[in-house]
């Protein structure tokens, strides 16, 4: 399954690279079927969350500084991968996080899960229910969760497919209706924000997960459109896209260099990304510096999608 599911961010053609021996945070917490990478070691409880590449102080990305200190965060997919980091960074900048993952527990993962867990499959309708009912405030929410290939599965199975777009798009909308009256009654600068996490399967073809690739550029669509009906409500909407980010999830590909190198070579910045390119993307897009940007879809990935 993780080689199957790593195929996925390979199928694009073209691209070189020199991949580096680094082993970041994770993939995606995936649903069901999908992949839970994290780090190595269990904690116990809430703790401090260490120091990331490209990530000094708190509530510092690179050179720049963000402060949510008064922000209520939910990052779904947050147990691993760029889900983590994510939390992690906006831990780092002060927010109250929420976290969601798969598993019953936040015992049950390797990595101590940051800030408060919920469990939250994105097949599962209720429960993305219970997970907006359960907040008494929101500010921020990413939706970060995703998988391809669930169970292993062919995608081009239409049962396969219909499942695929449960989970990377429908789960997507439902959650954030269900959190729409907590975002407008956001009192941040910039108001309530939504950031999506879309995908290079959002704008190129990847014949082998037809349902995720669907899905992906619903998520693209999706985007534009809650932040043209939600504007008025003071709620931002935008997304981010990744290029080949080195997580867990991509790690499998290093034994398929036929199809991992192509893709470095086509990416002008020649390297793989982290999830830490991505952390600063979307805590951008979700504070008040970006307070008069929506429906727009940040691609962070070396310039992989205009070469």
């Amino acid at each position: 399954m993780c080689g199957r599911a790593a195929l996925v961010q390979t199928v694009i053609p073209r691209g070189p690279q020199h991949v580096r021996d680094r082993r970041p945070g994770a993939g995606n917490d995936a649903v069901e079927g999908g992949f839970e990478g994290g780090f190595e070691g269990r904690f116990e409880g809430r703790v401090e969350v260490e120091t990331m590449t490209g990530m000094t102080g708190t509530g510092t990305v690179g050179d720049v500084s963000f402060d949510f200190s008064d922000a209520t965060v939910l990052v779904t997919g947050a147990t691993s991968g760029i889900g983590r980091a994510l939390a992690a960074a906006f831990d780092r900048a002060g927010a109250t996080v929420h976290s969601t993952g798969t598993r019953p527990t936040a015992d049950d993962y390797d990595a101590a899960v940051i800030g408060t867990y919920h469990r939250c499959r994105a097949q599962e309708p209720t429960e993305v229910d219970g997970l907006a009912a359960s907040l008494d405030r929101l500010d921020v929410l990413v939706n970060n969760a995703g998988a391809n290939l669930p169970g292993g599965r062919d995608e081009h199975d239409p049962d396969v497919f219909a499942e695929s777009v449960q989970i990377n798009l429908v789960a997507t909308h439902r959650l954030s209706e269900r959190c729409r009256a907590l975002l407008a009654d956001s009192g941040r600068p910039g108001g309530g924000a939504v950031v999506n996490l879309a995908s290079m399967a959002s704008f190129l073809a990847v014949p082998m997960v037809p349902g995720y690739a669907a899905a992906k550029a619903g998520v693209v669509g999706l985007t534009r459109t809650l932040a043209a009906a939600w504007a008025p409500s003071g709620i931002r909407v935008n997304a981010v896209a990744p290029g080949l980010i080195d997580t867990p999830m991509t790690e499998p590909m290093r034994t398929f260099t036929d199809l991992a190198d192509p893709m470095v070579e086509r990416t002008p910045m020649a390297r793989w990304g982290t999830p830490e390119d991505v952390v600063g993307a979307v805590l951008f897009l979700s504070s008040s510096a970006a307070g008069f940007i929506t429906g727009q879809t940040l691609c962070v990935d070396g310039g992989y999608s205009i070469a």
